[in-house]
């Protein structure tokens, strides 16, 4: 029979069936009526092959069926034949043809159990079989699921803000940078390229995305095979730029280390016999007062650095018909701890970049111009002892108040020749930059930078404590960045050479990716010399910067590392030299820089960093690396809140207070100066308060509409920007020359200073600046639904 539980579907032998299955039960149940039992045995057979259509009522009557039932009829009977299904008077057929569980009968009491019928005790087989089968995939699943999932890594939950700035600042210590910085030492001195390539392994073991090494071939302005050197013609005496006295006759003699240290870089080369011409500063008085009393024409000037940028001085001298310069540095404006009286410096004359390629990179293919000399003049930097000598002072005083050194009245002035030796060379210059990518806006770029160059071969040490405390920042950020940080904007790590040349590898990178960084970069923070001395904590930003800058310095102080002596507060927008410039003279991004200096910049001449002194290595400056630490963590907590804040931390009405300031108390500014420096504070006050809005309130910060409001935020400073400054002077006239007195430069310093019209020309560039900062403000309330004058 082909049915797997005995019953055919066949009529004929359902009748036979019908028949067979009525004599059996006839002989133990006399008392039922055939046609009662040939019913129930069809409704039976009927109700199970339903059963196998319908599996879930299978199992239902398979748990129904394995229950114990009671004999009907004669209770003392002998057990009946077990392939025999009684028939239960409890049972019920339903309307479906499933059967109603017996339990449901209150009369019912089960004393044994009957085993199913063959076929039947097939069926339920079967179905244990499919249901253990599916128990155990089940449970399989949930094994295989559980193991899988405990061998995957946990995806770490990001840090809030707070918690990600105290983490950032607890990794950064004194030790870590410490050694890191140790390894820097055994790279060689003149070997720029070794330098460059040890950062590039050290930030792709990091884990920086992208890590890049250029290189550019540039004119570099190095000492020639003898030193510089000045002789007396009256007396014959020679003299190295330190003072010390050298032999005339020996022009092939091998200088030391210090003496090749002291030279101008792209000065003219030459001998040039003339009088000495005491100049002071070089002010516009000084000069006058010089011309007044001689013919001025290829003598040599004594110019004292300071007080003005250096390039604006030279070229002024070079104007009124100077052959030579002899630069110093006065004993009165240098560190009361510091004996300069003996040490002569170096400088450099290249205002930045590649002086062969000006203003387009130094890349393959580039046209190459011919200048081996930025200028006419031979220059040289010698000693204050050295000055004093030429200046024939007997004496001077260096007590309180001391005395600057000048050229008595009735003092003849010495001759002397002057001999200077440098040549030109096209070398390679490399830079590396690493980036960090941002989630949100990846093509916003927040660029650090330091610096792997020194000024000349066995003055190295200069630049090993910026890059250590670059690469710890670097190995902190990215730190973060495993456990789940993702920061909003790209954060750009930069490296450069040629720095103390003129700046030559930031500028060439720069100007190769100018057009991107005009419309991608954020903000420059500069760790070009975070350490130069223990003297005062100097904090340098532009206007946009200032707010953020000072809040970062006072948090850091409160914590300060020198005990109950702290340096207060001192933030400015003063003019300093180093990589920032090409960032903010040519892109004028909103720039920023921490650093502990020697001189109190408020009671020196400003500028005397531009005298490059042979510098003391970090170790010595900061032996326990403290000082170091302290930069590094105020660098990093800017640079988190540039690549997190949603609403750039820049602050349009500084930049308005910062011009109103400089007008304040100048005496060339006009009615109409005023008026528009009113009206740029007025709207930059209104600006600020509604960048406020998406800056506090998570539902205002539309991504379109924040992005455009950083736009504007971004791009304020730009409106600054003038086509042609002065030589040494910044293209954007947000900085001061002077922190004490701020004053816009281009009115203390104008563009031809022998011209009557020379100031005019400069207060025209301002105003039409100022008017140009309040349309992009204008245009940056558009982006709101009130102006000021819907608050009325």
């Amino acid at each position: 029979m082909g049915d797997t539980h005995g019953y055919s579907s066949d009529p004929a032998l359902q009748g036979l069936e019908g028949m067979a299955y009525r004599k059996v039960r006839a002989a133990h149940t006399g008392s039922l009526e055939r046609e009662e039992l040939q019913a129930s045995a069809l409704d039976l057979e009927w109700d199970m092959e339903k059963e196998l259509q319908d599996p879930g009522l299978g199992l239902d009557r398979f748990q129904l069926e394995c229950v114990e039932h009671r004999t009907v009829g004669n209770s003392n009977r002998a057990d009946p034949d077990p392939d025999l299904e009684p028939i239960q008077p409890s049972v019920s057929v339903s309307p479906h043809g499933r059967f109603e569980r017996l339990q449901e009968d209150p009369n019912y009491i089960s004393h044994f159990t009957r085993a199913p019928p063959k076929g039947q005790r097939r069926s339920s087989c079967s179905l244990v079989k499919y249901l253990l089968a599916g128990v155990g995939l089940f449970i399989l699943g949930l094994l295989i699921g559980h193991y899988a999932h405990s061998t995957d890594k946990p995806t770490p939950e990001p840090p809030t803000d707070t918690d990600l700035l105290e983490e950032l600042l607890r990794d950064i210590t004194a030790e870590k940078i410490q050694a890191l910085h140790r390894p820097f030492i055994s790279i060689s001195d003149d070997n720029e390229e070794a330098r460059a390539k040890h950062l590039y392994q050290q930030w792709t073991d990091l884990g920086l995305t992208d890590v890049q090494l250029s290189n550019y071939s540039v004119l570099l302005s190095l000492p020639g095979p003898s030193s510089s050197r000045i002789v007396d013609r009256a007396s014959h005496e020679c003299f190295l730029p330190s003072g010390a006295q050298c032999d005339p006759r020996n022009h092939n003699n091998n200088p030391t280390a210090d003496q090749h240290f002291s030279y101008a870089a792209y000065s003219a080369t030459g001998s040039l016999e003339a009088v000495v011409v005491d100049v002071q500063y070089g002010g516009l008085e000084d000069m006058r007062r010089a011309r007044t009393t001689m013919n001025v024409t290829n003598q040599i000037a004594l110019l004292k650095l300071g007080q003005a940028p250096l390039l604006y001085k030279i070229s002024f001298l070079a104007e009124m018909g100077f052959g030579g310069v002899l630069l110093y540095m006065d004993p009165c404006d240098s560190p009361s701890d510091q004996s300069l009286w003996h040490k002569a410096f170096g400088v450099t004359l290249n205002p930045g970049g590649d002086p062969s390629t000006p203003g387009y990179p130094s890349i393959v293919g580039s046209y190459r111009e011919e200048r081996p000399n930025l200028t006419s003049l031979l220059v040289q930097p010698i000693s204050a002892s050295l000055a004093k000598r030429l200046l024939n002072i007997q004496s001077v005083g260096l007590g309180s108040p001391c005395t600057p050194l000048a050229m008595p009245a009735a003092s003849e002035r010495t001759k002397i020749q002057l001999t200077i030796g440098t040549h030109s060379i096209y070398k390679t210059v490399n830079n590396v930059c690493g980036y960090l990518r941002g989630k949100t806006n990846p093509d916003r770029y927040v660029l650090v930078g330091s610096r792997h160059d020194s000024w000349h071969k066995g003055t190295a040490a200069d630049w090993r404590g910026g890059s250590a405390m670059m690469t710890q920042i670097i190995t902190s950020v990215t730190k973060q960045a495993r456990r789940g940080w993702e920061p909003d904007r790209t954060t750009v790590f930069c490296s450069w050479g040629g720095s103390a040349l003129g700046n030559i590898g930031s500028f060439e990178w720069g100007e190769e990716n100018r057009v991107v960084l005009q419309s991608r970069a954020v903000a420059y923070v500069s760790l070009h010399s975070p350490v130069r001395g223990t003297e005062t904590l100097r904090s340098t930003a532009s206007p946009s910067l200032l707010q953020l800058t000072s809040d970062i310095q006072k948090r850091q102080l409160l914590s300060c590392i020198r005990g109950g002596n702290c340096p207060g507060p001192n933030v400015s927008s003063l003019q300093i030299p180093g990589d920032v410039s090409f960032f903010a003279n040519h892109l004028a991004v909103p720039t920023m820089e921490f650093a502990f200096e020697q001189t109190k910049a408020e009671e020196k001449s400003s500028f005397l960093s531009e005298a490059l002194f042979s510098a003391e290595s970090p170790e010595t400056l900061d032996p326990l690396f403290k000082f170091h630490e302290t930069i590094a963590k105020m660098t990093a907590e800017v640079i988190l809140r540039l690549v997190n804040d949603p609403v750039l931390p820049f602050y349009p009405l500084d930049i308005a207070l910062d011009v109103q300031n400089k007008l304040k108390d100048d005496p060339l500014r006009t009615p109409r100066l005023l008026a528009a420096a009113a009206s740029l504070r007025e709207s930059s006050a209104f600006l600020q308060s509604e960048t406020m809005r998406p800056a506090n309130d998570p539902k205002e910060r539309d991504p379109s509409h924040v992005r455009m409001l950083n736009d504007v935020l971004r791009d304020l400073e730009k409106s600054f920007l003038v086509p042609q400054p002065p030589p040494g002077v910044y293209r954007n006239l947000l900085y001061s020359l002077n922190g004490k007195v701020p004053q816009f430069s281009i009115l203390k310093y104008p563009l031809d200073p022998l011209k009557h019209n020379a100031v005019n020309k400069s207060l025209s560039l301002i105003i039409n600046a100022i008017n140009s900062a309040e349309k992009l403000i204008r245009c940056g309330l558009d982006l709101f639904e009130n102006s000021p004058d819907d608050t009325n």
